[in-house]
């Protein structure tokens, strides 16, 4: 019996260990500035939240522990990347840009214009191009 040496490849080894190792640090950083940040306020609110707003905290409550998991399985929570740069470029455009005089100043601008950089860099491009446009999506039946 013949013993396939790339058995135990993955997919992994398209992407280098240093983008790897840039993907644990921005998982490490969701995972605890944004968790120090969103679950104090998410547990210490008091009164009605507006339901909008309460979304918003959700939302990045959830980003905050499945980067836990992004942070042992980089590249398997790879989508929760792409959907951290995707939300902060829908809000850029379509919120902030139009409001430009109103949001420039706000914290919020400011760390969506500069987490949106950070994510360019470190999401790997070419492993999203294999294996989320050009490879063939699973089967329908």
């Amino acid at each position: 019996m013949a013993i396939d040496k790339n058995a135990g490849v993955t997919m992994s080894n398209e992407v280098t260990i240093v983008r790897l190792y840039c993907m644990r640090g921005l998982y490490l950083l969701n995972f605890v500035v944004l968790g120090l940040d969103v679950w104090p306020a998410l547990i210490n609110h008091t009164g009605a939240w507006d339901p909008v707003k309460g979304v918003a905290f959700s939302w990045w409550a959830t980003l905050s522990l499945l980067s836990a998991l992004g942070f042992r399985y980089p590249l398997q929570m790879l989508p929760l990347l792409l959907a951290q740069m995707t939300y902060k470029v829908i809000w850029l455009v379509t919120i902030a840009l139009r409001e430009w005089t109103d949001f420039s100043s706000i914290g919020l601008t400011k760390s969506m214009l500069v987490g949106l950089p950070i994510d360019l860099i470190v999401i790997p491009w070419p492993y999203v191009l294999s294996n989320y446009v050009k490879k063939r999506g699973d089967r329908w039946r």
